[in-house]
């Protein structure tokens, strides 16, 4: 008998669950379970119930996360369709936390309204929350109203921008809390002008970026406290990709993990890298990096669970 026996859950939880296919980069172990709650109430519910000292992981899309070989020892939630509604009233838009951050964009547009710089953003609105995400000069915190969350204890609350703490691809929200909704306020615009531009963001990025490779998108962040003259300062216009390439790391491989040529800021699998292969390799990149210029460069890519055990007999 476990705590899933004595739980009504509506949803579907199954034990043991392969995350390696539930990652854009086709990489890591199990996890101990993986919940996929029928609605809102469902997730409360469960939340309430579950005993404290069992830990939680809110996945999303697993867009922007590597989950090592050893796999996650938590329940490890994923939002699905129940939580990818959109709405739209006056200059509002509400969107589930599974919703896709591009479908977001689209439909905002086709409605007048522009949130554009999600288009190119890998992932669902959750993790953009979470991350405040960015593209563009444009930010989440720079639209967001409000989000629903269910708490660690299945209490369900209203966040506003001040609870967030919004800052560089950061933001606080409490421990174990689960974004199921966020609302967003943007600007009016011509649909057809909007469509034009997200194309010519598209563009941009497939020209630049290994869209077509098993890739999270950015691994590091842009360094904190310089400029692109390298004067410290409080921006990010220092680029990671530029210091990455000034330590001669594009296309640096570890086993089938490289860093891309196309843009060295891009953690690829080529075909069967292990996580512990993508995590070496960015650690070897973080290295190289502060060898070269001085700055420790920060993961981007959320890292998540135990290496294989033959990797900790090392």
């Amino acid at each position: 008998m476990t705590w899933a026996d004595h739980i009504n859950i509506r949803g579907r939880l199954t034990a043991d669950y392969d995350l390696s296919g539930l990652t854009w980069l086709r990489a890591g172990g199990p996890a101990d379970w993986l919940f996929l709650p029928k609605d809102i109430d469902d997730l409360s519910d469960v939340l309430s119930a579950l005993p404290l000292d069992v830990d939680i992981f809110p996945m999303g899309v697993g867009s922007n996360l590597i989950v090592r070989d050893g796999g996650v020892r938590a329940v490890v939630i994923r939002l699905g369709r129940a939580f990818a509604d959109m709405s739209i009233d006056d200059d509002l838009v509400t969107a589930g936390a599974g919703a896709l951050d591009a479908q977001v964009a689209k439909r905002a547009a086709e409605a007048g309204l522009d949130l554009t710089f999600l288009r190119t953003i890998p992932g669902a609105i959750g993790g953009a929350v979470r991350m405040n995400a960015g593209c563009y000069g444009s930010y989440v915190a720079d639209h967001f109203v409000e989000a629903n969350v269910v708490l660690r204890n299945g209490t369900q609350i209203v966040l506003k921008s001040d609870d967030m703490n919004f800052r560089y691809r950061q933001s606080d929200l409490p421990t174990g809390a689960v974004i199921t909704s966020a609302v967003f306020r943007a600007k009016s615009g011509d649909p057809e002008a909007l469509a034009a531009k997200m194309e010519a963001q598209l563009a941009k990025r497939d020209e630049t970026q290994p869209t077509k490779a098993l890739t999270a998108g950015s691994t590091f962040r842009n360094p904190v406290g310089y400029s692109s003259t390298g004067k410290a300062d409080d921006t990010h216009e220092m680029k990671a990709w530029k210091v990455i390439d000034d330590a001669g790391m594009r296309g640096a491989r570890r086993g089938a993990a490289q860093m891309s040529e196309m843009h060295s800021n891009f953690l690829v699998n080529t075909g069967g890298a292990t996580a512990a292969d993508l995590e070496g390799l960015g650690e070897d990149v973080r290295e190289a990096v502060f060898q070269s210029s001085g700055i420790r460069l920060e993961w981007e890519v959320l890292r998540v669970g135990e290496p294989a055990p033959e990797a900790n007999d090392k």
